[in-house]
């Protein structure tokens, strides 16, 4: 892999409310060697980015790359050979936005991760939970009212979002099973949610010896639990259970966001996918009953942003869209801009994702040591996040571990 050394650089990493001041970075197999003023390297190619903003590789810590269907129960029943193949597409997408990371929070195994990492096709790195874990009736129960279907307990579709389990036993044992699998974390559904039929938002799910159990499997194994969680009394709970990763968040109070902060744990809101379900779900074959409950929801989003930032609650990019409407991922950053500092909006898909996913260091980062994972925007997000938007069109330079994915001229 030849190496490569960007001249005149101004780096944005989401660390500071402004540019840096121009510097060069050399980037030599997959890694970032050196970042300073005047660096030289004869076997370099030279780009002179003319004082455009150089970033580290975005971070989407909630995303759902099996997902080609924003109807979760019939995406739940494709073949995993039609599952596979949109998911690449899905990702490949993803990457020629700048994401150059995703945390998978339900439904890709370990399989679809290792063929991202044997460089195939063209997509983000993949760090995921397997299935997420649910009890029967939960946000990964799709089987409505009237199907008394058994639930699977093995071989679960690679088109399903989580799978079923009750009591402390059975979550010990799907948790274990997940974490067999490879993945990287356990994502639980601790209260109700939006696509799924028989729960209401503020069905809570679990109970506290489960959450338990599973917090206690996580930390044995060295990783961390993810919970779906929108009440202020579901997020509550997981916090004092050990939960780590409150993914939402939308009907967070002051006390229970100040409780989490104070526990080291990491919001993840997701406020494009209730703007997108709304103005465009119905129509995408998400179930009529899913859409009435994301009003609930949405309208409280933009509020709990401040609730967590008064708090002190870190706060990490995500965006949590369905079929079609995965081509707004780009959008969190406008709205989240609406009610945050830029810099706050940037470092969320950036370091603070980067700490989250255990990869403090190697990714959401321009610094040496770090996997070379950039891109190049023309012009400041601090003054315009839109500029991260509009499916990489301000972006003529993106890179992955040191191969260019996309590189238009800079004349």
């Amino acid at each position: 892999m030849a190496a490569t050394l960007f001249h005149n650089a101004r780096i944005v990493d989401g660390t500071a409310p402004e540019r840096a001041a121009p510097v060069s970075v050399l980037v030599e197999g997959g890694l970032i060697r050196e970042v300073g003023k005047s660096l030289r390297s004869d076997k370099a190619r030279v780009i002179d980015l003319k004082g455009r903003t150089l970033m580290p590789g975005l971070i989407d810590a909630h995303v759902h790359v099996i997902a080609g269907l924003a109807d979760l129960g019939r995406n739940a029943a494709l073949p995993d050979s039609l599952v596979t193949v949109r998911s690449l597409v899905i990702m490949r997408e993803m990457l020629l936005r700048g994401f150059t990371t995703v945390r998978d929070v339900g439904g890709a195994d370990f399989g679809l991760k290792q063929a991202t990492e044997e460089h195939d096709f063209p997509t983000p790195r993949l760090v995921i939970s397997g299935k997420a874990l649910s009890q029967t009736g939960g946000h990964a129960d799709f089987r409505g009212r009237y199907d008394d279907r058994l639930a699977p307990t093995t071989r679960h579709r690679l088109g399903a979002l989580g799978r079923i389990c009750d009591g402390e036993a059975e979550v010990r044992r799907a948790a274990r099973e997940e974490l067999k699998g490879g993945a990287d974390f356990i994502k639980i559904m601790a209260n109700g949610g939006c696509a799924s039929p028989t729960d209401p938002i503020h069905f809570l799910g679990f109970s506290v010896g489960e959450l338990e159990a599973v917090v206690e499997e996580a930390r044995m194994a060295g990783t961390y639990v993810s919970a779906h969680v929108y009440t202020d009394e579901a997020i509550r709970r997981c916090v004092e259970a050990g939960v780590h990763s409150l993914e939402h968040c939308n009907l967070i109070k002051a006390e229970t966001a100040k409780l989490a902060a104070n526990n080291g744990a990491v919001a993840v809101p997701t406020l494009v996918t209730y703007d997108k379900l709304t103005s465009e779900g119905g129509k995408l074959g998400f179930p009529p009953d899913s859409v009435a409950k994301v009003e609930y929801v949405r309208a409280a989003g933009m509020e709990s942003l401040a609730i967590m930032k008064q708090a002190g609650l870190a706060m990490a990019y995500g965006s949590d869209l369905l079929g079609e409407m995965h081509r707004h991922q780009s959008e969190e950053f406008v709205i989240r801009g609406r009610a945050l500092p830029a810099h706050e909006v940037i470092g969320a898909a950036t370091h603070v994702a980067a700490r989250l996913l255990k990869l403090e260091g190697k990714i959401g980062t321009v610094a040496p040591g770090a996997y070379a994972d950039l891109i190049v925007v023309d012009g400041d997000p601090l003054e315009d996040l839109s500029l991260l938007t509009r499916q990489g069109r301000h972006m003529p330079v993106i890179m992955k571990a040191g191969a260019f994915i996309k590189r238009a001229r800079l004349d």
